[in-house]
């Protein structure tokens, strides 16, 4: 398989196996108007297999969201073919309208024009709860 590289542009790197997919979609990468590969099961040295994506244009990352699903990612900016700069990810303190809290009785069930927000109360095990009622957010 050959897939080119990018003059300009950016390259998630380190994604765990199988996440690729939710990357892409809880940053909106569809709605680019650019070329977006997204490669699945790469064979890694260091992880095993890993997914990469690489986007051709620039783009404002979410580095919330990517810590969130997988603060093992590198956020690897591209120009003129070659790697300007390297960002690592990290497991944020708080998220916010990232996920939904499933507690029926929460405050934000309740009122649309709440931001939901979740806070990081275990980083071992990288559990967040929600700062209205406390529930734990399921991944």
């Amino acid at each position: 398989m050959n897939i080119d590289s990018i003059k300009n542009g950016i390259v998630l790197d380190h994604i765990r196996a199988g996440r690729g997919m939710q990357i892409y979609n809880s940053l909106g990468l569809d709605q680019l108007d650019c070329s977006v590969a997204i490669i699945k099961n790469v064979k890694s040295n260091k992880m095993g297999k890993k997914d990469i994506i690489k986007i051709s244009d620039a783009f404002e990352v979410n580095f919330d969201v990517l810590g969130y699903i997988d603060p093992e990612v590198t956020v690897c900016v591209i120009e003129n073919g070659s790697v300007k700069s390297k960002h690592k990810v990290e497991l944020p303190e708080k998220i916010v309208n990232i996920a939904r809290c499933k507690n029926p009785r929460c405050i934000t069930s309740v009122e649309q024009e709440i931001d939901h927000v979740f806070k990081l109360t275990d980083r071992e095990h990288q559990i967040y709860r929600c700062v209205y009622c406390e529930s734990k957010l399921k991944k």
